[in-house]
């Protein structure tokens, strides 16, 4: 069942720090299930947008709307997963159990399942934040996934990660978008892009350069700077 928050519309959002635009009029419609992945070079305003779309940043100017929602009115049928986990200093369980508690009284079979899930359940009861990278990173997908939302945000979530961890968070990313989970993953790594992506979305100097199907902007990229950075060059 497709996410009830498409479509998501960004309309000429504006963004400055000090006297510099972050965020240069950004206009997008995300209006396709599965994985939207958003690509482009360091200061491109890639993860500005991804805290934007989630309510953590407010815009100078320009309007956000999830199924004709603004962002308050659909924050809590998401969900954030972010580069470094914040994690609560409690046990493993017990950032789940904070994270939904009615489930924790209701029925916590399910919070054990959920660590299961990510391959930690014998690490129940360890505090979350002596984990190593990839089980803090694992911990923190669970986390967000227990609230089953609609839409989930992951912020290079597996940066510098250990490839077992890389493997399972894709595989539960795809499996979450294939129940009806609208993704949208921010990532550098073009391989995992190429293994995920449904679309792209190319972003450049603070602007959305680009938008098209995965297999369209992986083989022929409309603008220059994308066949740049998919070229390997320094774009600045």
């Amino acid at each position: 069942m497709p996410s009830s928050l498409l479509p998501i519309k960004i309309s000429n959002l504006h963004l400055t720090k000090g006297d510099r635009a972050v965020l240069a009029s950004v206009s997008l419609i995300i209006d396709d299930p599965g994985i939207t992945v958003i690509m482009g070079p360091n200061g491109a305003g890639k993860t500005l947008l991804l805290r934007c779309l989630h309510g953590l940043i407010k815009p100078d100017r320009g309007q956000i709307t999830l199924a004709d929602q603004g962002v308050t009115g659909s924050r809590d049928r998401q969900a954030m997963v972010f580069q470094h986990p914040v994690l609560l200093r409690r046990t493993a369980l017990q950032n789940l159990a904070f994270a939904a508690p009615e489930l924790a009284k209701s029925r916590p079979q399910q919070l054990i399942d959920a660590l299961a899930s990510v391959h930690l359940a014998d690490r129940a009861d360890q505090p979350a934040r002596m984990l190593s990278g990839g089980e803090q990173q694992r911990l923190a997908l669970a986390r967000a996934l227990l609230t089953k939302p609609d839409l989930l945000l992951l912020d290079e979530a597996t940066a510098s990660l250990d490839p077992a961890s890389v493997l399972l968070i894709e595989s539960l990313v795809k499996s979450q978008s294939a129940s009806g989970t609208k993704i949208i993953l921010v990532s550098h790594d073009q391989s995992q892009a190429r293994r995920l992506a449904d679309d792209v979305v190319f972003m450049s100097g603070g602007q959305v350069a680009e938008q098209s199907p995965a297999n369209r902007f992986f083989s022929a990229p409309g603008t220059p700077a994308a066949k740049a950075y998919l070229a390997g060059e320094i774009l600045l």
